[in-house]
């Protein structure tokens, strides 16, 4: 097992089913995949099982990976009330032991469960590097059919003491606000998605509206995911919350402008898509 490595993801790969179509997803995957465009050297610890493709991942990705007898599974839809998941199957569980030593000592680090997967005390794994949380998989249950509800995210204080950046998404916290007023408390860093509406970012608790990058969207999965490995990242090299906002801004907008992650953007890319962001606000 190398270490080397400059970001650890931690989350279930998944197979979404959407419109038809079975491809691979979870939060874990597109953030890995974020960072790897930008040139990062990544390491995933999932799980996942035979049902997974072969080759859906970056190459050069160091991946450890929990075996499982099923890929976690999820029936994506939409309705009049917005976007519903049903969850069918499910990998194992992510413990403390499953990560390996040389691994805790990564500049960066992202949890990023999708249900429930990731046990909350692998936050106080990293002590040198900077923690950042999408804590969207311990916000739900599943209920009668796999059925996903929102539910309160009850391991908050375990995670955020150990956090340097924290990502949700304006539906993860729609039924808890005055409880997530309290999360972006205790974090230096927070950003609440609104996809094309842009993003609030809270700077030690003070909120800031951030402008969206405008896109043709042909599919916001994953969109978030993106947003806060960038954000992450951007961060950490520049230690400027609203220039790593902006980045992680326009990185979701690519994002969502084609299937899956096939148009999350390189280094390249990004930074032209940036400096054209920053002019349209400059006026």
């Amino acid at each position: 097992m190398t270490a080397g490595l400059d970001l650890v993801a931690v989350g279930h790969v998944t197979l979404d089913h959407l419109a038809g179509e079975r491809r691979p997803g979870g939060a874990a995957y597109y953030a890995a995949a974020a960072a790897h465009q930008l040139g990062l050297r990544v390491g995933l610890l999932t799980s996942h099982g035979p049902d997974f493709p072969e080759g859906a991942l970056p190459d050069g990705l160091s991946v450890v990976k929990v075996d499982a007898r099923h890929t976690t599974t999820f029936e994506h839809a939409r309705s009049a009330s917005g976007r519903t998941l049903r969850l069918t199957a499910r990998a194992a569980d992510l413990e403390v032991e499953d990560l390996p030593a040389p691994w805790r000592e990564v500049p960066l680090a992202l949890l990023c469960p999708v249900a429930g997967e990731v046990d909350p005390l692998l936050a106080a794994c990293f002590p040198d590097g900077s923690l950042g949380v999408l804590p969207q998989g311990w916000m739900r249950e599943r209920g009668a059919g796999g059925a996903i509800t929102p539910r309160l995210w009850e391991e908050a204080a375990l995670v955020l003491p150990h956090a340097q950046v924290l990502v949700v998404s304006e539906e993860d916290v729609a039924p808890f606000q005055e409880q997530a007023l309290e999360w972006f408390q205790q974090v230096p860093v927070a950003a609440v998605t609104r996809g094309a509406l842009g993003a609030t970012l809270f700077v030690n608790g003070e909120a800031y509206a951030v402008a969206p990058d405008p896109a043709v969207e042909r599919d916001a999965t994953g969109a978030g995911d993106v947003f806060a490995a960038v954000l992450l990242i951007a961060y950490n090299r520049g230690a400027d919350p609203w220039e790593a906002v902006a980045a992680a801004v326009c990185a979701a907008a690519a994002a969502v402008e084609g299937p899956g992650a096939a148009t999350v953007p390189d280094r390249v890319a990004l930074e032209a898509r940036l400096a054209a962001y920053r002019a349209r606000l400059a006026g």
